[in-house]
Formats: structure tokens, sequence, C-alpha cells
């Protein structure tokens, strides 16, 4: 379920004076200046080499309207991370590295332009006097020399797509609103930027969790990835019903605690699910519903993991459930998609089990049948084949139909059902 990767090549730079953040604190959700909600995100999936001299130009589209927006910087692992600077601003048009004018403000960390981040540790900066609608993109330029490359790379959807722009000479271009700076964009890739939260009239963020069906990988064919979806019809809402969404997808990522299928590295796909909880769901602002989609890789397997047997995804999905209702949030299950195992095969008895425990064991506060929605009539191993990509994705009509699936109810909304 995971294409895998390249790195970014390398050079040592000198040292400046900057704060150290050694652990810092996850973001309180009822902020000086009011309650933060997240309204995007782009859990990194490993590192990948080191930066060169050059400024990154990160682009994700928010899913809900705010101001005093703040950006999450994050050093997954590996060595220290020295930000010498960075900015936010609003892209000016798709595909373009230009800002709008006079958009671009400086980000400080601790009213600091620069800081460093430990190996495995995030910071926000300070908030940033902008304001955006959903749907907006923002601009979240970094320049971080020499520093390890903790990336979300992944082949992107074709709409509301995630990306950055390099500049293509040395030196800080985090305040060149013009773009000329900048080369061609990289769709899909994301370096060191994790999560954009933002004072909101919304009433809290839903956090999807899952792996490459989440992320987008396969939504192909004109169209957004079902969490866009999702996040369109909330947007529609009256004002005082809607949340955020943020997408937590990592493709290749597992619910459970296994090495990694595709990559004995166990960098290209983001720790399994339990052990980024934390980082990717629990400690960003303004949660209040998790949806869970997940266990597919586990019980397909793959070159550096045998096919998990369904004790083991089950016990990992009540694990990630419990550890969400301590945290006082609601969460919300999905079965997992058909993957063309054979009827009667291992595979295909232990994603029955784990579909059948999902509905039944009340777990969860509510269930999604994904499983339902998109398997064929006449064979339920596979997907309907108008809405598949491949055996393990939807298509971007797949993705169309699960986000237009899931009834509003499961989030507090009565009445607001499917479309």
């Amino acid at each position: 379920m995971r294409r895998v990767r390249r790195s970014a090549a390398g050079c040592a730079v000198t040292a400046l004076l900057v704060a150290v953040v050694v652990a810092p604190a996850p973001a309180d959700a009822s902020l000086p200046w009011g309650p933060q909600v997240t309204l995007t995100e782009s859990a990194l999936g490993g590192v990948h080499g080191t930066s060169p001299d050059a400024t990154v130009r990160n682009v994700l589209a928010v899913t809900a309207a705010g101001d005093n927006l703040r950006v999450r910087l994050s050093n997954p692992s590996g060595t220290a991370l020295t930000v010498r600077a960075a900015s936010v601003g609003l892209q000016a048009t798709a595909g373009s590295p230009a800002l709008e004018r006079r958009s671009a403000r400086p980000a400080t960390f601790g009213y600091r332009r620069g800081v460093t981040i430990a190996p495995g540790a995030s910071v926000w900066s300070d908030p940033v006097r902008l304001r955006v609608k959903a749907g907006d993109h923002v601009a979240v330029s970094v320049y971080a020399p020499g520093a390890p490359v903790g990336d979300h790379d992944f082949p992107p959807p074709e709409t509301h797509t995630p990306g950055s722009f390099l500049s293509s000479g040395p030196g800080d271009a985090t305040g060149d609103e013009s773009g000329g700076a900048f080369g061609t964009f990289r769709p899909g890739t994301l370096w060191w930027v994790d999560a954009v939260s933002a004072t909101s009239l919304a009433r809290g963020t839903i956090v999807a969790l899952g792996d490459s069906i989440t992320d987008g990988y396969g939504a192909v064919g004109g169209g957004p990835r079902w969490t866009d979806v999702l996040a369109g019809r909330l947007e529609a809402q009256p004002p005082h019903r809607r949340l955020s969404v943020a997408n937590a997808g990592i493709s290749g990522n597992t619910v459970s605690v296994q090495p990694n299928p595709y990559d004995p590295t166990n960098q290209c796909c983001g720790p399994p699910a339990p052990q980024r909880l934390d980082r990717d769901v629990l400690s960003l602002p303004g949660v209040t519903y998790v949806f869970l989609l997940e266990g597919t890789n586990d019980i397909g397997g793959g070159q550096y993991a045998p096919p998990a047997p369904a004790e083991q995804v089950i016990g990992a999905m009540r694990e990630i459930a419990a550890r969400v209702h301590r945290a006082g949030k609601k969460i919300v299950g999905a079965t997992v998609l058909p993957m063309c195992n054979a009827a009667g095969s291992d595979r295909e008895a232990t994603r029955l089990r784990v579909n059948e425990w999902i509905r039944t064991s009340r777990t969860f506060d509510a269930v999604v049948d994904f499983d339902a929605v998109l398997r064929d009539p006449k064979d339920p191993t596979v997907m309907y084949e108008p809405w598949r990509n491949d055996c393990y994705h939807p298509n971007a009509a797949g993705d169309r139909i699960l986000g237009n699936s899931i009834p509003l109810e499961v989030f507090g909304l009565p009445g607001y059902g499917r479309n």
C-alpha cells in the first residue's frame, strides 16, 4: 500500500543561537487568544535525507475558517532540527509559489525567528495574524539548511493537493511573495509542517487516523479524498454545527505495533497507529472526534511482515479506542475495505472477523460500514469496479462515495445524514 521514495541532498551549516525545544507541551485548545481547532494536518512518515541550503514552501488546504493561525513543525527522529526562519502566507493561485500580496507573515517561536527542535519533538509557532476561510491554501515556508528532512510523501490526489516548492538558490526565501525564488510544484511532498491550527467558530476537529486510503493514494479520476468530501459537507452546515477535518493518514501505516510490511527501516510509513496516536491525534488543538480507518496493511502483510491475525488487529483498535476515550474524545470506527483476498482464504477470514468485531463490539461510539458501501454486490471480496483504483484503494469516485456515505449524526449532528 506504499510506493516508496527518494531523499534530498545535504550540506552542513553553521549553527545559530536559537531557542532549544526539548519537550514542547501539547497545544491547548483554550489559549488566551481564543479556542483553537486544527484546520489541517500532514502526519509525517519518517526522516529521509538532509535539507540543502534552500527554502521549502509547503502548501496545505484548510478545512474551516479561522484567524490567529499557528503552525506546528515536527522532527520525527534522527538529529536536532534547526529552523533559521519560517513564514506563513496564502497561496495566490493553485500550482503557483506566489503568495497573495501582503499575506506573508514571519512565524516566530517563543517570539524568536529561529528554533531548534529535538529528535522526536514538535513546536508550535506563536499566533500569526492571518485570516483564512475553508478551502484556502496556506503556504508555510521553512528555511532549515542541513536539517534532517522529516516529511510526508505520497502519490497525491488530484484535487486539494498538498505539496511544496523548493527554492532554486541558497539562502532564506521565506519572505518572497512573488514566488520567483521557487521552482515547480512537488505534489504530495511536505517537509516538517504537520499541522495548522487557528482560532475558529468551528466547534471542534475530526481527526481521520488512517493509512493510504485516508492519505489519498489512488484517488485518481478527478476528485478529492474522502476526508475532503466530508469537510465540504461539514462546511455546508450552519456555522454553529461546523467541524474541521484533519487528515492523519500515512500511506503504508499499520494499526498494530509490528515491523512495517513494506520497509525494514520503519521510515516509510510512520510509526504504527498506537505509537503515533499522541503526536498525530491527541495533542492537536480542538479534537472532539477520531475517525479510525486502518487494518488493511496489517491484514495484507508484505515482504517484511506476515499478515497479522485478527486478534492483533482487534487488540490494537481496542487500545486506540480506550486511549481516545480516556482523553475525553469520541471515536468512530470504519470497517476494513475489500482487499481482493479469495473467499475462504486466511486473509479474507481475518478481514471478515475484524469487521464483525468493529460492527458488534460496541467499542466505538459509532460505526461506519465502509465495507458495505464499496464492496461489489456480486463478489464481496472486491470493491465495486467503477469505484476501485486497485485491490486496496478506491479511485476518486470511490472516495466521493465514502465521503458522502458518512452519516453526520456520528459527529453529533442530528438530522444531518448522508448526502
